[in-house]
């Protein structure tokens, strides 16, 4: 369900897409689909996505059996998924998809355990019809766990 407030308070978000939207944009699915709600909270230009990182995800069984730690890798995944909600859900991009093209300057600064929710900040640096840029950080309880920019190719289905 998309929720949507004219004009936003200070601070909430301009527009809430749920699981059921974010599958209408996005292609992932279970178990890649690593977002579970996305905060745009300025259209085009900024978002926040939430995942809710549970001991059930396939990942921990064996990253690391005992010392269950999110990989890197999927951190930044699930910073391009939010990146994707925030360009694509503008519309015009029905028949697009995005691919990653580009990883830069990706610094971990903390595990992310079973247990959390993430935040997923990102802000587009710049976006075109066929590919962007943007800049991404991922947190935990307002800490930093992952950052990095990352680009993006926007290509037909």
């Amino acid at each position: 369900m998309t929720t949507e407030t004219q004009p936003p308070a200070s601070g909430a978000p301009a527009r809430t897409l749920d699981t059921a939207e974010i599958q209408k944009i996005l292609p992932h699915r279970y178990p890649f689909l690593l977002v579970d709600r996305v905060d745009i909270t300025e259209s085009g230009k900024k978002a926040t996505g939430t995942k809710g990182v549970t001991s059930n995800e396939e990942f921990f069984q064996g990253h690391f059996p005992g010392h269950p730690i999110m990989p890197g890798v999927l951190i930044l995944e699930a910073l391009a998924q939010t990146a994707c909600v925030l360009l694509m859900s503008q519309g015009g991009f029905e028949n697009k998809i995005a691919y990653f093209l580009g990883i830069d300057g990706a610094k971990f600064r903390q595990p992310v355990r079973p247990g959390v929710l993430l935040k997923l900040n990102v802000e587009v640096l710049r976006a075109g019809s066929r590919a962007g840029k943007f800049r991404g950080e991922a947190r935990v309880d307002g800490e930093l766990a992952a950052e990095a920019e990352m680009t993006f190719a926007v290509v037909d289905k």
